[in-house]
């Protein structure tokens, strides 16, 4: 995925000013920032959601996006859920799904009601919706907000391997701490994409 000379605004607030991107196969990419930055307004352009005022978006192969507000509904059960999306994404089976439940450590809330479940949970059900169809690019909008400690190390290591099988993620955060885990860093400040990951730390 790519994108060159991204502008969007908000009335007279510009909020991206020619941002241009690129997400190579195999690799996690961060961009880090301050709230109100333009973080999530930048994923919903990348992601389709938004069309931005100028620029261009170029997507190879399928995508998934996961965005900071959960897309869930509390009166379906997570299989619910799970069987929706895979009609939706044409995926013959549940298997991708429950391997990603596995790994974060959920399985055994398949039949539970979303609306019964914690934050961290309903976190969890989010992103394994982005990633059952084994997309090609991932985009993740703060991914691991309410995670556990060891949640949180179980979400590095599914995107480690979404990496060693040449997936490409794009982990969009306000916070820094991360960049060690990452291949490349930006920061994402006066609408512009600044520098590379030893200028975050």
């Amino acid at each position: 995925m790519e994108a060159e000379g991204v502008h969007h605004s908000y009335g007279v607030r510009r909020v991206l000013r020619g941002i241009d991107v690129a997400l190579p196969a195999g690799s996690v990419v961060g961009i880090v920032g301050e709230n109100g930055a333009g973080k999530s307004t930048l994923l919903k352009i990348l992601s389709g959601e938004l069309r931005p005022e100028q620029g261009v978006v170029r997507h190879g192969g399928r995508f998934g996006y996961c965005p900071q507000q959960v897309v869930l509904n509390d009166v379906f059960t997570v299989r619910q859920h799970l069987e929706l999306f895979a009609a939706a994404y044409d995926v013959p089976d549940l298997r991708r799904a429950e391997e990603v439940m596995a790994i974060l450590g959920f399985a055994q809330y398949a039949g539970a009601l979303v609306g019964t479940l914690s934050g961290g949970t309903r976190q969890k059900l989010n992103l394994t919706l982005a990633v059952m169809h084994d997309p090609q690019v991932l985009l993740l909008d703060e991914p691991y907000q309410g995670f556990d400690w060891e949640t949180y190390l179980r979400f590095w290591d599914l995107v480690g391997d979404l990496r060693a099988a040449g997936r490409s993620v794009l982990v969009v955060s306000h916070l820094a701490y991360d960049t060690d885990r990452l291949d490349q860093v930006w920061r994402l400040r006066d609408g512009v994409l600044h520098g590379r990951q030893e200028e975050v730390r």
